[in-house]
């Protein structure tokens, strides 16, 4: 049997002195003590019955089984329903780990990369987030799950629209999206705790480094357009030093440049 011992200083004998009470001061002792941390937020989220078994198999059998082991991110890959953000005539294809059209000439990825970027970016619940490429929103989805300061930024007009339409819709209102050339980044928001970029991008833009924060991560595929690429972490320490790691050989569409 264990019990939970007492402290020695919570049993004491208070003597009364002839001149008067004891008296007790209660800020003694107080001021090394750290403030008590603040709570995490709390933001909305919505969630989704149908095809819910479909999440979780593609969790158990694609993502948990390839490595990715956060519990956040395999629960926020759970929570997202992938087929609202597909085309309807690929919505049986939803959850195949693959790669699918979403128009433009753009793709959603498959969902193993995006649980693995995502759990690279190491969020906790408050960071900030900013992502380059929304394409359909999904990504985007994601990362709401796990922290409520999500930005992203897609160059292609209509996608873009469509992207906030549908986020709105589905109940994502945390997420503020922008149509702009993510190469640039969005200055008005920097600092962020994490910058994830889902196109490849020929060298790792020097506008995106400058907008992470110390201590901050950037996931980002760099390479030549219709080649392997490679996926690339980039860090930049307390001090602002900035090291790289290349991660796994990926194929994404490319960075766009021009405003469309």
């Amino acid at each position: 049997m264990s019990h939970r011992a007492r402290s020695p200083a919570l049993i004491f004998t208070i003597f009364l002195a002839s001149t008067g009470p004891l008296v007790l001061d209660s800020a003694a002792g107080q001021a090394d003590k750290p403030p008590p941390p603040k709570p995490p937020p709390t933001w909305h989220r919505p969630r989704f019955s149908e095809r819910g078994a479909d999440r979780r198999a593609m969790v158990r059998t694609q993502i948990r089984r390839e490595g990715v082991a956060n519990s956040a991110v395999l629960q926020a890959m759970a929570n997202v329903p992938r087929h609202r953000f597909v085309p309807a005539s690929l919505s049986r294809r939803a959850y195949y780990d693959r790669p699918l059209p979403i128009g433009h000439g753009q793709t959603i990825s498959q969902p193993y990369i995006v649980a693995y970027m995502t759990q690279h970016l190491a969020l906790r619940p408050g960071d900030k987030v900013l992502e380059i490429g929304t394409g359909s929103g999904y990504q985007a989805a994601v990362l709401a799950e796990l922290t409520p300061h999500v930005y992203t930024i897609e160059i292609i007009r209509a996608l873009g629209q469509q992207a906030a339409t549908r986020l709105a819709r589905l109940g994502y209102k945390t997420i503020q999206c922008r149509i702009a050339d993510g190469y640039y980044g969005w200055a008005e928001h920097a600092p962020y705790d994490a910058i994830i970029v889902t196109c490849a991008a020929g060298s790792i833009p020097p506008s995106l480094v400058a907008q992470l924060k110390p201590g901050g991560r950037l996931c980002i595929p760099v390479g030549p357009t219709g080649a392997v690429q490679r996926l690339i972490l980039v860090t930049k320490d307390t001090k602002g030093k900035v090291k790289s790691k290349s991660l796994l050989p990926v194929v994404f569409v490319p960075l766009t440049r021009k405003l469309r």
